[in-house]
């Protein structure tokens, strides 16, 4: 079958995020679009019934007076009817505001009257009532929907409607009217989504992401990874945040991607199980917690277990990197095989990624260390770059050409360049239109050449790969004058199973320090299994026997990377090995070469600047 954006439909409809559904809609009816846990069951829906769900709640939001530039916020977790509401206003010409459902209510009070949005759509009481108590301080909302009725049926407030009423009106429309006659209307260079910044420095600035920006990169991706209809993905990241957004919806509507929403965050891990996505994107925790918890079982395990474990984990880190490169002899690929049959299959198969052929980590940097580990247990985990001010990635390392610690090349149309003062800036078509009613911020993150100034450091290496230190704003400066990014040091000392999170301290002292957040399950687990007794989280924390464990912990990540080091030192003592030309040297020491010179560039480079000042 062609490809549905490929057609005479696609060409005409395709340029915008409901002009995709409806192209799916068309080409494959039928088929599976989202499935739904629902008391332990999987709920189906269509291509064709997602569409007429977008257009029945476009129907009944402009039978409430909302058009062409008008929004909605909403306030869920990831569910079928987020992606109603969003892409119900889009097909008006409007646009949405996604509130994380953590928010207090005095964050959401500030996204609505922001964003100005007449209608907030609701998850269930919880949310509403967050709604409900500030309602005077939101004097522009008209409406307040909500998907679970629950807890509110007794509420006396007028603007309160439930979903299924105001879906089944919307339905009732729709066969008085031309199902194409909205996509017609929609400008792919308008916004289509207000997407909220963290606001660590202030209050959030709202993204400004057009159908344009968040689409013209996508389908060059898919090719690039073979994303197809075959594909599965499973949304549990906040539909709030653009990582997400690429998934569910940029991905889902472009290559006809079957999106699967579990029953609740807190079920990610058996939901993931069952789905087992060719797809996922995990944020640097969810890898962690991962790797965590085969650590901490593995000890539980018998010694027979622990030494089989160690040691095709020992293989299998060994030749990681060159399986990446595609250059495992025939004797590895014979281990590789072995010890993917002995252990590592099943282990995949437990996690929920035996059939994930591509496994994403972004929002964060992640340690090459925990990366080394996946790759080692075959889970094919890679880093890309992307923020919200770019709709999503402009970097990611392809299958059969990647870096680990690297965040790849970048993509097809996108330019990069570092400033004198390290900062990365990129070009291309997915930068956002700007911040909403916020000039000011857009000139300073964009300049008039087009560069978005991300904030963050970074080296493009000779290959075109690009390789982030840290955050502008986050470079510790010492009393000595070292430049110091914060994120190496905490990110290696959560390599660890035992440590959840860390924030290291080093600005204007003559040394880092850093204060340590202990992981209660796992740090629990190891406690219980030492009959070592504690009441509660402090007292967990405060006990000797676990100050000695995390001391331990440190030493360990400390003796890894004196060890790392000293590698690098043997490496510059090896000038045949670092400066002969390519045609001596084997393939196997082209590679060797490049993913050394790359990851330890930094290093590198302080050694010989030592020798040269010895000199």
């Amino acid at each position: 079958m062609s490809h549905p954006l490929d057609s005479e439909f696609g060409q005409r409809y395709g340029g915008t995020l409901p002009g995709r559904l409806a192209c799916w809609a068309q080409a494959r009816p039928q088929a599976v679009a989202l499935r739904e846990k629902d008391l332990g069951l999987w709920q189906e829906v269509s291509w064709a019934s997602y569409w007429r769900h977008v257009q029945a709640v476009a129907e009944q939001l402009a039978a409430w007076g909302l058009g062409a530039g008008d929004r909605i916020a909403i306030l869920c977790g990831n569910r079928p009817e987020w992606l109603y509401a969003d892409l119900g206003i889009q097909l008006l010409g409007g646009m949405s505001a996604g509130v994380y459902e953590t928010n207090p209510a005095e964050d959401v009070v500030y996204v609505v009257n922001h964003s100005r949005s007449r209608v907030i759509v609701c998850e269930d009481q919880e949310q509403v009532d967050k709604v409900i108590e500030r309602l005077p301080d939101m004097p522009q909302l008209e409406h307040i929907l909500v998907i679970e009725p629950r807890g509110t049926l007794g509420y006396a407030e007028p603007r309160l409607s439930h979903w299924q009423a105001f879906l089944d009106q919307g339905l009732e429309r729709l066969d008085q009217l031309d199902p194409l006659a909205r996509l017609s209307r929609i400008d792919p260079q308008q916004p289509a989504n207000i997407v909220y910044t963290s606001g660590t420095t202030g209050q959030p600035k709202g993204a400004l992401l057009t159908h344009h920006s968040a689409l013209a990169l996508v389908r060059d991706q898919a090719r690039e990874l073979g994303v197809s209809s075959t594909d599965c993905v499973l949304s549990y990241l906040p539909l709030c945040h653009v990582a997400e957004k690429i998934y569910t919806l940029f991905f889902a509507l472009t290559e006809g991607v079957t999106v699967h929403f579990g029953e609740s965050i807190d079920t990610v891990r058996e939901d993931l199980a069952e789905v087992a996505p060719t797809l996922f994107l995990g944020v640097p925790r969810i890898w962690e917690k991962m790797a965590a918890t085969v650590q901490v079982k593995m000890l539980d395990a018998d010694p027979i277990k622990r030494w089989l474990f160690r040691h095709c984990l020992a293989v299998g880190q060994s030749i990681a990197e060159r399986r990446l490169s595609g250059q495992l002899s025939a004797s590895e690929k014979a281990k590789a095989w072995l010890i993917d049959r002995l252990i590592f299959a099943a282990l995949r198969e437990r996690l929920g990624l035996g059939r994930c052929r591509y496994a994403g980590s972004g929002a964060a940097p992640i340690a090459p260390e925990l990366l080394s580990w996946l790759h080692a247990i075959g889970v094919p985990v890679t880093e890309g770059y992307g923020m919200t001010e770019l709709s999503g990635l402009s970097h990611y390392n392809r299958p059969g050409d990647m870096r680990l610690g690297s965040v790849g090349k970048a993509m097809q149309g996108v330019e990069h360049r570092i400033a004198d003062d390290g900062e990365l800036l990129i070009r291309g078509p997915g930068i956002i239109q700007g911040y909403l009613d916020n000039p000011q911020a857009t000139a300073e993150a964009i300049d008039p050449d087009g560069w978005l100034h991300t904030g963050d450091i970074g080296k493009i290496d000779a290959d075109g790969y690009l390789w982030l230190t840290g955050r502008k704003k986050e470079i510790m400066i010492t009393a000595g004058g070292k430049n110091i990014a914060p994120a190496k040091i905490e990110n290696a000392l959560k390599t660890s199973p035992f440590i959840k999170e860390v924030i290291s301290i080093g600005d204007a002292r003559p040394f880092v320090t850093a204060l340590i957040q202990i992981d209660y399950d796992m740090v629990g687990n190891w406690a219980q299994q030492r009959k070592l007794a504690y009441t509660s989280f402090p007292d967990l924390a405060a006990k000797p026997e676990v100050i000695q464990l995390i001391d331990a912990e440190i030493q360990r990540i400390n003796a890894q990377a004196l060890a790392r080091v000293e590698q690098v030192r043997k490496f510059k003592l090896l000038p045949k090995e670092l400066h002969q030309d390519d045609d001596e040297l084997t393939a196997t020491q082209k590679v060797r070469r490049k993913n050394v010179m790359a990851r330890y560039a930094d290093m590198i480079e302080a050694l010989y600047s030592k020798t040269r000042a010895a000199a």
